[in-house]
């Protein structure tokens, strides 16, 4: 965890609000720095004046609330007043991305563009935006050519952050990243930074730009290569859990390896990384086939669960699908890229009967209207289901699995990609069903 020095006091303004940024914010004027937060959507920066994050954070709110009350975080609309006087404008916008992951990069160009000329000589433009390797340069020729003398250095630091546990990732890091180009650049930050960690790893603009990229793609390879070996495990009587625990415990791998059967990575994070690579590579004429096979992989595996309702119930119809969890992963309240959500809008067409529930999602999308049934709890959701999916795995629904015979039927089938819920209903005499168990 972070802590306050007051020797190291800094004026920070923090550009764009949404996740990372008002994480980023609130998170450094928990360490003592003097955080102004920017955005131009006034409807947000009035909800964190109250000290609502724009996005469900677990203890955001009140780490926002906190700084507020410290007088070392405020919020506003009005780039001048919050850029004027900033030592480092650290800008952490969430960069769009469409449904085929190709991302909106110009975007936060031209947001980071617009502000250039009202910051004073001197400036550190810290970029955490999620953009492809190349584009601190854009900004640095555009400073160059077109804002003359002005004396503004630029920097990159890949976030490393994940819904549900961004604090304490954020405050708490493994290490941080971070590309300069000189070492004033690197004094400036370092200073910013050491009430967080002295864990720093300084490198080159372009190879912090890089790193972001590899770890991301590494990480999505990881998480297709084994759904691949559990897939054949499924088929050949083999359980991908042992195999997982053969594969960490050899020291060329090791334990912390992102090596686990279960769902597919969703959300834009990921593909955003993997797209970016397969541009660069294209751009570059190189030929970069591990890298683009991992999206295919992927998309394949979404969908398992797809497959397995229809192998236990040929014709869908009129069948009763109780589903729990809704949102994207545990710890949030997006509903964008959930799988969860895409399998509802399939069984729909499908004619099957839904019934789901989630701990914090109150509010169905609108299409759902009249096909869909929310339930106050989670046992609600199970009574007269053929089968139960569990769409996110919600601390809570291990809890309440105990009592899943109170309402369910001996005939339920459970489908549990990650094996959420396995301790609690092992003993049911249940048809389980999860990524890489052997075909009961």
């Amino acid at each position: 965890m972070g802590v306050y020095y007051k020797e190291l006091i800094m004026k920070v303004c923090v550009y764009g609000l949404w996740h990372l940024g008002s994480v980023t914010a609130a998170c450094l004027a928990s360490v003592g720095h003097d955080v102004t937060g920017l955005d131009v959507d006034q409807l947000t920066i009035d909800g964190l004046t109250q000290g609502k994050a724009p996005l469900f954070e677990p203890g955001l709110d009140a780490l926002i609330q906190t700084g507020i009350e410290s007088d070392r975080l405020g919020f506003t609309t009005n780039i001048s007043n919050a850029a004027s006087d900033a030592e480092v404008l650290w800008v952490t916008f969430d960069t769009p991305v469409d449904e085929d992951d190709r991302a909106d990069v110009e975007f936060v160009l031209n947001q980071i563009k617009d502000l250039l000329p009202g910051l004073e000589d001197g400036t550190v433009v810290l970029v955490s935006s999620q953009m492809p390797v190349g584009s601190i340069h854009k900004l640095e020729e555009f400073s160059r050519m077109e804002l003359g003398n002005k004396q503004l250095s630029f920097a990159f630091s890949p976030e490393n952050l994940r819904l549900g546990k961004a604090l304490n990732l954020f405050l708490d890091p493994d290490r941080i990243v971070v590309g300069i180009r000189d070492e004033n650049t690197q004094k400036k930050l370092g200073k910013l930074l050491l009430p967080i960690t002295a864990r720093i790893e300084w490198m080159s603009i372009e190879s912090a730009e890089m790193t972001k990229h590899a770890i991301n793609a590494f990480l999505a390879t990881s998480v297709t290569f084994m759904n691949e070996i559990a897939s054949i495990c499924e088929r050949v009587g083999a359980d991908a859990k042992e195999v997982e625990r053969g594969l960490k415990t050899e020291k060329r791998i090791g334990p912390g390896a992102y090596l686990a059967p279960g769902g597919p990575f969703s959300g834009g994070t990921l593909a955003r990384d993997i797209e970016f690579l397969e541009v660069a590579g294209n751009e570059n004429n190189l030929a970069t086939p591990l890298i683009a096979s991992v999206r295919l992989s992927n998309d394949e595996h979404k969908t398992w669960i797809r497959r397995k309702l229809v192998e236990n119930f040929t014709d869908l119809k009129g069948i009763t699908v109780a589903v729990w969890g809704l949102t994207y992963k545990p710890g949030t309240d997006t509903l964008r890229r959930s799988l969860a959500i895409e399998l509802c809008d399939w069984l729909i067409e499908k004619e099957a009967i839904v019934q789901v529930y989630d701990p914090v999602v109150k509010q169905l999308p609108g299409r759902w209207t009249g096909r869909i049934h929310n339930e106050e709890n989670a046992l609600n959701a199970v009574s007269g289901a053929d089968v139960l999916v569990i769409g996110t795995e919600w601390p809570e629904f291990r809890q309440q699995s105990a009592d899943l015979m109170s309402v369910a039927s001996p005939s339920l089938v459970l489908i549990d990609a990650n094996r959420h819920i396995l301790p609690r209903v092992a003993l049911f005499g249940l048809k389980y069903i999860t990524v890489g168990a052997p075909i009961p």
